[in-house]
Parts: C-alpha cells; sequence; structure tokens
C-alpha cells in the first residue's frame, strides 16, 4: 500500500463531528454567539467536549484534551462555517442548538474589498479573542472554518450568482479573486499562530502530518465542471502548488463527477468524498490521493450496526488503500445513537488489524 509523502498519516485515520444538536440534547451545551467569542467559554466548551468524547470513545482515542485547558480560536469540534462571510458583509444568527447561520447579503453588485474585510466588526471581534488566549496562555492552537470561494460567493450574491456567470464573467473572476485574497491572507495568519488551518473543516485532518490545507467546495455540486474549470480551477491550481498538502472538502453526493478536472491538478493531497459518491471511480482519478470517505449522518439514523458496518467495508475497499484512505462521520445529531458511531470506530480498528496481518 503506497503512502502520499505529502500527507503522513496513520492507517485508516477515523473521526467523528457532533451536530450542535447532539451537542445540545446530550450535554446541555448551547451555541450562542459568546460560545465562539468569549475567552473563558472557549476554552471551557472545548475541554467539556473533550471530556463527553472521552467518556463515550476514549478507548479509540478521542478525548485527549479533556483534561487541559487549550487556547482553542475556534470551534475545532463543529463543522461551521461563517466569520468570513461576516467579515465581507453578511449577518449571522447564533441559535442555541445549531451552527451560526449566515445570512445572505444579497449583494446589488459584484464590488468587495479584501482589505476592508480586515476592518470589519466581526474581524475586530475575532482578533480580540485571539488576542486575549495569547495574552493568558502564551500562544494559540485550533483553527476556523473559514468556507470556500464559491461558498462564501453565495453567501454574499445568493443565487444571481449563477446568471452572473453568464452574463459578467469577468467580473465574476475578480469577484471570486478578492474572496481569495481574504482566504489567503486569513487562513496564513491563523497557520504561524496555531500551526494549522483545517481542522475545523474536518477534524480528520489533525490525523495527518503536515497540516492539510483544505479548501471547501460545498456548492460546486451546484455548478457544471465546465464552470468550474472557467472560474474556480485556477485557484485550486495555485494553493495546490503554495500550500502543501492541499486538499478539497467535497460534501456533496457527486465528488466522482469532478474527479477528472481535480486529477489535473496535479497536486490534491487530500479528498474529502461526499456521501454518494463513487470512490472507486475516485481512485482510478486520483490513486496518490488521500481519500476521505464520508458516512451519511441522515442514513445512520436508520442504519443497523450491521448495516454501518458493511457500508464502511465496501466503500474501504473501493478505495483500495489503507494508507491513502480515512473514515469519517460529519454532523451527526441526537437522532444517531452512541452505540452507532462506537460501530464506526470498531469497524475501522478491525479493518486496521486484518489489512495488517
Amino acid at each position: 500500500m503506497t503512502r502520499n509523502p505529502f500527507t503522513n498519516n496513520p492507517m485508516l485515520p477515523v473521526d467523528v463531528v457532533l451536530a450542535p444538536a447532539w451537542w445540545f440534547h446530550n450535554e446541555g451545551l448551547t451555541f450562542d454567539e459568546e460560545f465562539f467569542y468569549e475567552p473563558v467559554r472557549r476554552v471551557e466548551a472545548e475541554r467539556r467536549m473533550e471530556q463527553a468524547l472521552y467518556e463515550r470513545w476514549g478507548k479509540f482515542g478521542l478525548g485527549e484534551g479533556r483534561d487541559k485547558d487549550l487556547p482553542v480560536v475556534g470551534a475545532v469540534h463543529l463543522a461551521a462555517g461563517y466569520l468570513l462571510s461576516e467579515m465581507l458583509g453578511c449577518k449571522v444568527e447564533y441559535k442555541e442548538d445549531t451552527p451560526p447561520q449566515v445570512l445572505c447579503a444579497k449583494m446589488d453588485n459584484l464590488s468587495i474589498s479584501a482589505d476592508a474585510a480586515f476592518e470589519s466588526a466581526a474581524y475586530k471581534k475575532f482578533a480580540r479573542l485571539a488576542e486575549s488566549l495569547k495574552a493568558k496562555y502564551g500562544y494559540l492552537t485550533g483553527d476556523v472554518n473559514w468556507g470556500g470561494i464559491l461558498n462564501i460567493a453565495l453567501d454574499l450574491r445568493g443565487e444571481g450568482m449563477f446568471m452572473d456567470m453568464f452574463d459578467e464573467p469577468k467580473e465574476v473572476s475578480i469577484f471570486l479573486g478578492e474572496i481569495a485574497k481574504v482566504i489567503a491572507r486569513f487562513t496564513q495568519g491563523l497557520q504561524k499562530e496555531t500551526g494549522s488551518t483545517s481542522i475545523s473543516v474536518n477534524r480528520n485532518v489533525r490525523h495527518l502530518e503536515p497540516a492539510v490545507f483544505l479548501h471547501s467546495e460545498c456548492s460546486h455540486t451546484m455548478i457544471s465542471v465546465e464552470d468550474y474549470r472557467k472560474f474556480l480551477f485556477t485557484f485550486d491550481q495555485r494553493w495546490s502548488e503554495k500550500y502543501r498538502p492541499f486538499g478539497i472538502h467535497f460534501c456533496g453526493k457527486d465528488p466522482d463527477r469532478y474527479g477528472e478536472v481535480f486529477a489535473e491538478l496535479g497536486r490534491v493531497n487530500f479528498l474529502d468524498v461526499g456521501w454518494g459518491g463513487d470512490v472507486a471511480k475516485l481512485r482510478r482519478a486520483l490513486p496518490k490521493t488521500f481519500l476521505n470517505i464520508r458516512l451519511s449522518p441522515v442514513e445512520m439514523i436508520e442504519q443497523s450496526t450491521s448495516e454501518i458496518e458493511a457500508t464502511i467495508r465496501r466503500l474501504v475497499a473501493d478505495s483500495g488503500n489503507l494508507q491513502l484512505t480515512g473514515v469519517c462521520c460529519i454532523n451527526i445529531d441526537e437522532k444517531v445513537t452512541d452505540d452507532k458511531i462506537t460501530c464506526m470506530f470498531e469497524t475501522v480498528a478491525a479493518l486496521r488489524e486484518e489489512y495488517s496481518n
């Protein structure tokens, strides 16, 4: 089983991200604005989450930070991208049992300023958090889910963005370029302080060294491969050259549709494979890429543990290389029982043993 030199990792890493609804119903955690920005609450919440994970799945390596006060700058136990959209003009609503809800800005033009984003009230709020934590602890850790270029563009412009691609392609390219500047400046500043950018995008990247730069392309399921090539390919190409290891987070159901064009990038070290994607087809297109298999948190509600095990075994076999494969499930809510999550970890442990012998 060949390895990817840019993603040093244990065999078949596995991780889980529990949805705010899970934390609210099982641990009484609430996700108001203070959860994300009040320094003492920030540290206490992450420690409490680590303790809850340890009590349930500590034997699988979870909860290692349960007895530490860590200056975690972002909610690394959630899948929630909101800050950069807010920095660029969106409003964000905070509720007790959901991630922050980004409200579309419905901009009437394609004019934004990357510099202005870092003068925004949203960024200054985050900067005050980071400064406070660093003053107390002497360092920072963790990161913040920064979304992705098209994701943020849709937050700002709404569905009009798709018409813009036809009507104003040059303006769209400039608009996306400004968003990319904000992402690059934000993530590289974070990287220098904490050593990572993307644990908050998918926790499985914490098992890989060095830290993966993981670009969220959730909304790419809404566009054609031709539009990706025309408007967004160049950004991934540049970033894959500059930030190694480079990864793409594709949580849609059709990542295999992009397999060949992602292969043209030549440097996709990590691919988050959305549920429903054809893993075998992606492996043929990307033989040296780490494929991070995502289970469906919705289907897990109704699946039996034996069905979950069979699904994992099938998808891992389709990937064909345990050194270049990971397993995760993201946004599991309170309707998924603990035994099903345990089954995920137990199945992966069994596969490691089987393939090692």
